[in-house]
């Protein structure tokens, strides 16, 4: 009867410690509120799952508890119990995987409309590219990269020449326009993550990775680096500010162009 007490409370107290718990994720400012409900789908059905096991372990050692003279049956496989527990787990597994799927398409298909920007990670720094006034991001190579040429835009590209850059300072989005966030690592392996905004995605050495999103609130949100880099991976942070139109506007008018910074021989940074 321990053992069975046990299991039981086992089960009780993780479905109570799920709803009273104090961890949960932080308040949403993006579009995606889908990612949150396909965590909370998966959540019901392993919780589910989770609890039917334990108390079905619970059961087995009550109700086959041990009695003098008792001898337990001999049945090798049992063909209609195998193909219900497969069907069960196959249902189980396809309606965790369906939103999954629905929503990772939904995430790498880009609205026609969206503002491309550039992030580039290296430790520990996360820089920004935005492009100018002929709404396009000239070309960029890592092998290009130097102290004069932080983000290694290619100098023959006359569409790169007026791309705003900034070093190691603050991302401006303006609110309620959608995003397409172009992730490109110039040493290691990193990971851009906003909590708030549910988005995240690796950035791999010689390869452009991206998502998009629309923010949906004006505020001032945290990036992290989800993925450890080195040493200082837990110093890698940076900040984007989600401005009304008119702020937005006014905050990149202030920016210097790959032009200007050459020019001038001096890195951008923002306040």
């Amino acid at each position: 009867m321990a053992v069975v007490l046990i299991l039981v409370l086992l089960a009780l107290g993780s479905v109570v410690f799920h709803i009273l718990s104090p961890w949960w994720w932080t308040p949403i400012a993006s579009n995606w509120s889908y990612i949150d409900t396909t965590l909370i789908i998966t959540f019901w059905i392993t919780g589910t799952v989770f609890v039917a096991v334990v108390c079905f372990m619970a059961y087995c050692v009550y109700r086959f508890r041990h009695k003098p003279g008792n001898r337990a049956a001999y049945e090798p496989e049992n063909r209609r119990l195998e193909w219900l527990l497969a069907a069960g787990t196959a249902v189980g597994v396809a309606a965790m995987l369906a939103p999954g799927l629905v929503v990772w398409h939904q995430f790498v298909t880009v609205p026609d409309d969206a503002t491309p920007v550039e992030v580039v990670s290296q430790q520990w720094l996360w820089s920004f590219r935005l492009p100018g006034a002929d709404g396009t991001l000239g070309h960029a190579e890592t092998r290009k990269v130097s102290a004069e040429n932080p983000l290694g835009l290619n100098t023959d590209d006359a569409r790169g020449l007026d791309d705003v850059i900034i070093e190691g300072g603050e991302l401006h989005v303006p609110v309620g326009k959608p995003v397409h966030m172009l992730l490109r690592s110039v040493d290691v392996l990193h990971d851009f993550y906003v909590p708030e905004f549910r988005a995240k995605m690796d950035m791999i050495p010689g390869m452009v990775t991206y998502f998009w999103f629309t923010p949906t609130r004006t505020g001032t949100f945290e990036i992290l680096c989800a993925e450890l880099c080195g040493i200082g991976h837990s110093q890698m942070r940076g900040t984007v500010v989600v401005d009304e139109a008119a702020d937005y506007q006014a905050w990149l008018e202030q920016q210097s162009t790959f032009t200007q910074l050459v020019a001038s021989g001096e890195p951008q940074t923002t306040d």
